[in-house]
């Protein structure tokens, strides 16, 4: 029997890809991928960790294999992505599950949380940041982008759609950057060559600052809800820096705090580890 399966769920006329693995009826861990990729990061979660739990991992729209709807007939804000996500989840079934972020995914999986508390059992974060702290320096040009969208500043943030700067995503701040698959890269490489992507991620670069504004919101939701957290952090990753990590220490009494000498996608070099960890912590939450 595979145990991933791959499918297809059509939300408001968008199909949404999705990965799936596990018994349903298993506790449910949702996977919420970030830029460049696609539910592809969680491969080696799903392979590890379906003899035990549920594992859903969807694409969101302009992502994996996921439709492109074009900027002009769908807005690519977080605010979207999130609730595409989430009627994605209700159109499942899925009402009860813990989330696992990382950088997309923390501004998507905490607009859900926020909106519908009861059905978070639990939050894993792979270097997905609440706090403004936990911006590092490569944000510099994005930010530019936030105080004055225009052709330069779209432009100096094209090398982002590069072979060079996709890969860049997936070996800073590694311990070796030959440990890393290549695929990782080339699989973005082909998924943002098509028409209107590299528009809608620049509308989504500038959108994010509406998230930085949201971290308020975020924080005080886990100060009074107080989610189990476990975080899983690439202590070198320069977008989201070990200080991003530390931040969610003020707001969180019950979590499970582990960092790791890599980067931003910390799952291709310290999977194994970081998968245990999950395991661990997802079977000693209340049942």
């Amino acid at each position: 029997m595979n145990r991933i399966t791959y499918k297809n769920l059509e939300v408001e006329g968008i199909n949404i890809a999705y990965r799936e693995a596990g018994n349903p009826e298993k506790p449910t861990i949702v996977l919420l991928h970030g830029y460049p990729s696609s539910s592809h990061q969680y491969r080696k979660v799903m392979y590890q960790l379906y003899d035990e739990f549920h594992l859903i991992a969807p694409d969101y729209p302009g992502f994996g294999n996921s439709d492109v709807p074009p900027p002009k007939t769908f807005e690519y804000t977080f605010d979207n992505l999130a609730r595409i996500t989430n009627l994605f989840l209700e159109q499942k079934g899925i009402d009860s599950y813990a989330i696992m972020m990382q950088d997309y995914g923390a501004p998507v999986g905490f607009r859900i949380a926020t909106a519908h508390p009861e059905r978070i059992t639990a939050i894993i974060t792979q270097n997905g940041n609440a706090y403004e702290e936990g911006l590092g320096e490569a944000w510099e040009d994005i930010k530019a982008l936030w105080k004055d969208r225009n052709p330069e500043t779209e432009k100096a943030l094209h090398h982002a759609f590069t072979v060079e700067g996709l890969k860049w995503h997936y070996v800073h701040g590694t311990k070796n950057e030959e440990n890393i698959n290549p695929d990782t890269w080339n699989i973005d490489l082909l998924k943002v060559s098509r028409p209107n992507v590299h528009e809608l991620n620049l509308d989504l670069f500038y959108d994010y600052r509406n998230n930085v504004k949201l971290y308020p919101e975020w924080q005080q939701y886990m100060r009074e809800h107080q989610p189990a957290v476990l975080v899983v952090w690439g202590k070198n990753d320069e977008y989201f820096p070990e200080s991003g990590a530390s931040a969610f220490k003020k707001d969180i009494k019950n979590i499970d705090y582990n960092l790791y000498d890599t980067g931003h996608f910390a799952l291709e070099e310290c999977g194994e580890e970081i998968i245990e960890k999950i395991r661990s912590f997802m079977k000693a939450l209340p049942s």
